[in-house]
């Protein structure tokens, strides 16, 4: 009886924090080449990226987040550097470029790329409200 009665307290003490907890979410468009990051169902931000360019595709589809990088290094492609990344599916990532001058266009190998201020806030965002509540959907 303690012991139900001692997980039924610990069960309600719990509610608040799973009740306050906040989601966030960032919608990719690969025809528009955006990304809308929006918490609790208001969009705060809209940003430019660069998805998968010819012969490299940017999955579609909704993941959660499964973990972050500040100062990441591409293992695949010559070391490149992928600070701020959020990672979603295997080794695609939610990271910074410094190749700022083709966002908006497809210039990837598959990762989502932002302004290295956007990749910061979104990185950000994504650790504050957690990785676990933070969902990437990408979409035609």
């Amino acid at each position: 009886m303690r012991t139900t009665a001692a997980l039924g307290a610990l069960i309600i003490a719990l509610l608040p924090l799973s009740a306050n907890a906040k989601s966030l979410v960032a919608r990719v468009s690969l025809s528009a080449q955006t990304m809308t990051v929006s918490e609790d169902g208001v969009v705060r931000y809209r940003w430019k990226v660069s998805t998968g360019r010819s012969g490299y595709s940017t999955p579609t589809g909704s993941w959660r987040a499964k973990w972050a990088s500040l100062h990441h290094r591409s293992r695949k492609y010559d070391n490149a550097p992928m600070p701020y990344a959020i990672f979603f599916n295997g080794g695609y990532a939610v990271h910074a470029t410094f190749d700022v001058k083709h966002l908006g266009h497809p210039a990837s190998h598959g990762c989502v790329r932002l302004h290295p201020d956007n990749a910061a806030q979104f990185y950000q965002l994504a650790r504050r409200n957690g990785l676990g509540n933070t969902r990437i959907m990408i979409s035609q």
